[in-house]
């Protein structure tokens, strides 16, 4: 262990955002992250979705230190290289269109209402309108709170952003609705990670996508939690049969550094001209470096077909607990972004986790949120499912 080890920080400047556990980390290699005392935690996290490939991953620390020795930062007022390869690389991978690039996932869902009311103008429609679900999450900012459909978030912001309805989700009774709205773009997430770990029925999404279509809606997904493999292919669309209009990335798709994007099929793309959107960070030559290695080592190396085949392994593994204690209701997921409903409180079940150096998630008051790295062994696996066993037959949850 380095040095930094031993750094203590003071956080009583910082705004208290955040129900911090007591807990400092300070290093992080593939799976694992060491705290100041050098204790070393399994981390099931994965920083939130954000390093599918683990901790600092050789390749992306190879191609970030060559950057970091170049060039840091100029503006969007230049072509950027890894920014054009990046592109290129997300539209070879995904559907034809152009790619917009950012900061964060609420950014870029920032960027695609935007899109979608600028195409809506463009195109003659009337109606600025669009049509979120309920208990979805689409970031922070004034109007993806606006979209989201979790009225708890909301509170203490109105007056929110105008022009967004919300529908219940997987409901073919909603998409009834939806046939007789004017409105100009449905958003929704195929899992919805913060709402409880909700994966979306594909028969609700084929129809909701002809809808889409019949009714010239734009067709949007929100891929900031799902996308870069983390639910078993590059995006979770790709597992419903579906093409989308416009989708939000973020989280995994820069292994750690802040980086968002959005694609939008070329007819859509147009409504963004010079002036019509724009980041003074978003896509500088450190971030988009970093994004580059990050989705030319999961596509060339297939990690998505692995999440596969561990997250079908991990799933299994969480159904046998289930079968043997009755605090699990249910488990739920796609690929390895998992939930585990219990009875009681997830978060007493996190806390537990924690003391015995394992770190994971909720999702609301009853869903524990497992996001292991894509790379994570079996091992790993297995000492996760251990370690939550032990917790379970010790009944102190």
């Amino acid at each position: 262990m380095s040095n930094q080890m031993n750094v203590t920080v003071d956080q009583t400047s910082v705004m208290k955002t955040y129900a911090r556990f007591p807990v400092t980390m300070v290093k992080g290699k593939g799976s694992y992250i060491w705290d100041d005392k050098e204790d070393k935690y399994l981390d099931f996290t994965s920083g939130i979705a954000t390093c599918n490939l683990g901790h600092v991953p050789d390749y992306v620390h190879e191609k970030v230190q060559e950057q970091l020795s170049l060039l840091w930062h100029c503006s969007n007022l230049y072509h950027i290289p890894s920014q054009e390869k990046l592109a290129q690389l997300l539209i070879e991978n995904s559907f034809d269109g152009q790619v917009f690039f950012c900061n964060s996932g609420t950014e870029a869902n920032e960027a695609l209402i935007k899109l979608a009311r600028k195409h809506a103008e463009m195109s003659g429609k009337d109606s600025r309108k669009i049509i979120t679900f309920k208990q979805s999450f689409h970031g922070r900012t004034l109007a993806a709170l606006s979209a989201t459909g979790q009225e708890k978030l909301q509170q203490g912001f109105a007056p929110l952003v105008e022009g967004f309805q919300h529908l219940e989700f997987n409901s073919f009774e909603a998409l009834k609705e939806l046939e007789n709205m004017d409105a100009c773009g449905v958003l929704l997430e195929l899992v919805q990670g913060e709402g409880g770990v909700i994966p979306a029925n594909k028969e609700w999404v084929l129809k909701l996508a002809e809808l889409c279509k019949k009714n010239d809606l734009l067709l949007m997904l929100d891929e900031i939690q799902t996308g870069m493999g983390r639910t078993g292919t590059l995006f979770a669309y790709q597992q419903y049969n579906i093409v989308p209009d416009i989708v939000s990335l973020a989280k995994g798709l820069g292994s750690g550094f802040p980086i968002g994007a959005l694609i939008a099929s070329n007819e859509v793309a147009k409504a963004f001209e010079p002036g019509s959107h724009g980041s003074t960070f978003g896509g500088n030559p450190l971030a988009t470096s970093a994004g580059l290695a990050t989705v030319q080592y999961l596509v060339e190396n297939e990690i998505p077909k692995d999440a596969q085949q561990l997250g079908i392994y991990l799933f299994g593994k969480l159904e046998d607990l289930q079968k043997e204690y009755p605090q699990i209701k249910e488990v739920r997921g796609l690929g390895l972004l998992l939930g585990v409903v219990f009875e009681g409180s997830a978060l007493d079940v996190v806390k537990q986790l924690l003391a015995e150096k394992v770190l994971t998630l909720t999702a609301g008051k009853h869903v524990l949120r497992i996001l292991p790295p894509l790379t994570a062994s079996i091992e790993e696996v297995d000492l996760f499912v251990k370690t939550l066993g032990d917790i379970l037959a010790s009944g102190n949850n």
